[in-house]
């Protein structure tokens, strides 16, 4: 398939739209990648996803998918030829959309924290918060992953795609709160599993450098600032 029939559209700093990335490399789906400007939203954004006007969005022969989970379902339904990325079983799909759901309400949720949070005492609320948030998944890694490198066994699977996205962001709140949120301590599996996550070829070049995301976090919110005085 040309790239010109699949086209994302996302920017770096979105952990959602990683997902996705990962998803068409674990597929080795040929594609054109579209860094979008979210200060200024192109008119291909504002129609393709007219509801949430947010990224990402996969665009499939001139059809839009918005929603990072549900596009990366819809990549392992109709790419099938390649390693599959939802389970085989129903239950253990039934159980990765629900620690992936876990994922969005409970360690999502409080990314979005970070646009209002200033200071190192704010920043040390949001990476309490997250630990908190990691321990059921370190449970939740030792069933589902049952002995295997990853949560999808010996490959990257929904559940990993879901999680790793945040990864990097992670790896920002614990420099900018001067604390351990991925602490081998507490959670010693998650640990091994973001290691391994990191080296996989589909993932390598992907994930943004913390110093970058710092950066973008810096000029983000002093434009926020800035709109407010």
């Amino acid at each position: 398939m040309a790239a010109g029939d699949v086209k994302l559209l996302g920017y770096f700093s979105s952990p959602f739209v990683l997902r996705v990335r990962i998803a068409l490399n674990i597929k080795s789906i040929n594609h054109e990648y579209v860094e979008e400007n979210v200060m200024s939203k192109s008119e291909l954004l504002l129609k393709s996803n007219p509801i949430h006007q947010k990224l990402p969005v996969l665009i499939h022969g001139e059809r839009p998918i918005c929603e990072s989970l549900i596009i990366v379902e819809y990549i392992d339904e109709t790419w099938t030829s390649a390693p599959s990325i939802l389970p085989s079983h129903p239950y253990d799909r039934a159980i990765a959309r629900f620690w992936a759901a876990y994922t969005d309400v409970k360690l999502f949720a409080v990314l979005q924290e970070l646009r209002t949070a200033r200071g190192e005492e704010a920043m040390g609320n949001i990476a309490k918060k997250m630990s908190e948030g990691l321990f059921p998944l370190e449970d939740a890694y030792v069933k589902c992953s049952k002995g295997k490198t990853f949560f999808g066994g010996e490959s990257i699977g929904y559940l990993d795609i879901a999680l790793g996205g945040i990864l990097a962001w992670l790896k920002v709140i614990e420099i900018m709160a001067n604390m351990k949120i991925l602490d081998e301590t507490k959670v010693p599996n998650l640990v091994k599993w973001a290691d391994k996550f990191r080296q996989d070829p589909s993932v390598k070049g992907v994930i943004p450098a913390a110093e970058k995301l710092i950066e973008f976090f810096s000029m983000f919110t002093a434009n926020e600032q800035a709109a407010k005085n």
